[in-house]
């Protein structure tokens, strides 16, 4: 990989950071809303120590953000990129949330331009696991152009195996 998925992205109102150890609290304040997850595949992330499995993953993954408002400092929530595959110049985005105070504000979209407009420079295809009861994120990554290809099983880390659909978006020419 001659490239990093961990390095700072950002427009005029949000920036993406690499997670680091210190980042837990103000990202569980976020987390810790049982809204959050009610679609989500593994709904009990809002518990401490479950989502304490979920944060040491992200650390682990070399690949996560804390999503942040410029304007206030606050953190929004967290994203990553994972599963980079070099021979067929693909990555998934995933393990996406936002706090109840971020919905409907149209911040995702704009969280994801940053990402795919990065990421399009050394890949072709970008793959996104959503939980197939998450129609929350399904209905989000169909209106950015994803397309659902697969259903496939998942394990997070350190958690249960669950069905997921797989997403896909092309690089395309106004990607780039």
């Amino acid at each position: 990989m001659n490239f990093s998925i961990q390095t700072v992205l950002e427009n005029e109102k949000y920036q993406l950071i690499p997670l680091q150890q210190g980042d837990f609290e103000s990202l569980y304040e976020v987390a810790s809303d049982p809204k959050v997850w009610e679609q989500h595949p593994n709904k009990d992330r809002y518990r401490r120590e479950v989502f304490e499995n979920f944060f040491r993953g992200a650390i682990e993954s070399k690949g996560a953000f804390k999503i942040m408002e410029k304007e206030t400092g606050a953190v929004l929530g967290s994203s990553r990129f994972y599963d980079y595959d070099e021979a067929n110049k693909s990555i998934f985005i995933g393990y996406t949330f936002y706090g109840t105070k971020s919905w409907g504000k149209g911040i995702n979209p704009q969280i994801k331009k940053l990402m795919l407009d990065y990421i399009f420079q050394f890949v072709d295809t970008v793959h996104f696991h959503i939980g197939k009861e998450n129609y929350r994120s399904q209905i989000a990554l169909e209106r950015l152009g994803g397309k659902k290809i697969a259903e496939q099983e998942v394990a997070y880390f350190g958690e249960p195996t669950r069905t997921n659909f797989v997403y896909e978006i092309r690089k395309k020419s106004h990607w780039v």
